[in-house]
């Protein structure tokens, strides 16, 4: 007998999969609690040089045969293998060339259940702003609470768990091809020297193809847009992924598998438009500033690489 659901998500969800089966069960079944009416699928093609992948891949696509629910599935694979950054970057240009906006998840990035109603509201609430360019899912201050709302605003885009618009990404370009004309200019918008330094460096290389991913064009582009990201005053994603058969998470970290929280209950919006710039330095003292003293210990305990992520 068909199942008949009362509540529907009314926001396109897109999945980017590759080849684990079994972090990519887990992140679908959330994604089937939320019943979204249309699921873009994004999937990576197979490494020749790796034996067993391509059964490995077709193992995980197998799983969103999986929908029952009233859902329209529309479906982006690759054949050949592109890699992190052309893969990501150009299943993200198919989704917002095929829907305005879209609530976006990897096959590690497994959510709270109150993500997704937050993401659908803030969607509708920042639809026309300019000013809001993402809504992120992930909280990296683990407990500490910017305001009495249920979100802050941010300079930096989280990228474990996330939604935003096309009105926003028609500014992305991953080869970052105006970086030389405008690199001064960005950095110099940055309030601290270590900060000014680790993005000129990062963006340096970035732009000359030494780092193979999206995201930090990602955040290039919305800080170059003067661009503030949402993110939620609780943690609502938990990244599962960490280990060998990631592409950068590869290392023990103490971002593994990080704890969620409820979003509460109506969500309580900010009284006005303005980033929390201490949320922001703790941001920068946990994950950018190469020099401290907090950077150094984290490496000796865990491993820590840096925000990299895969």
């Amino acid at each position: 007998m068909k199942k008949s659901y009362s509540r529907l998500l009314d926001k396109p969800v897109a999945f980017f999969i590759f080849n684990r089966p079994e972090t990519t069960r887990q992140v679908f079944a959330t994604i089937r609690d939320a019943r979204p009416t249309r699921l873009l699928v994004i999937a990576d093609g197979p490494r020749p040089e790796r034996p067993n992948e391509a059964e490995a891949c077709l193992a995980t696509r197998a799983i969103l045969s999986n929908v029952d629910w009233p859902c329209e599935v529309l479906t982006n694979y690759s054949e050949a293998n592109l890699g992190c950054k052309l893969r990501v970057s150009s299943g993200l240009d198919w989704v917002f060339h095929t829907v305005e906006e879209a609530i976006i998840l990897e096959d590690d990035c497994l959510p709270h259940p109150t993500f997704f109603p937050y993401c659908a509201e803030l969607l509708d609430r920042y639809c026309h702003n300019e000013r809001v360019m993402h809504i992120g899912g992930a909280n990296f201050q683990f407990g500490q609470r910017y305001g009495p709302a249920s979100y802050y605003f941010s300079r930096y885009a989280h990228v474990w768990g996330w939604a935003s618009w096309r009105r926003a990404w028609k500014h992305y370009d991953v080869s970052m091809a105006c970086w030389p004309k405008v690199r001064q200019q960005i950095v110099a918008s940055f309030e601290s020297q270590d900060e000014r330094n680790f993005w000129l460096t990062t963006w340096d290389k970035v732009y000359k193809g030494r780092i193979n991913t999206w995201d930090y064009q990602w955040a290039f582009t919305c800080i170059a847009q003067g661009g503030l990201t949402v993110i939620p005053n609780v943690n609502l994603i938990s990244n599962i992924g960490f280990g060998s058969t990631a592409t950068h998470t590869t290392s023990n970290s103490f971002l593994a598998n990080i704890p969620t929280e409820a979003l509460e209950s109506p969500v309580i919006h900010p009284p006005e438009i303005v980033r929390a710039e201490e949320a922001d330095a703790h941001v920068h003292r946990l994950f950018f500033y190469a020099d401290s003293f907090l950077r150094r210990i984290l490496k000796i305990l865990v491993g820590f690489r840096g925000i990299s992520q895969g």
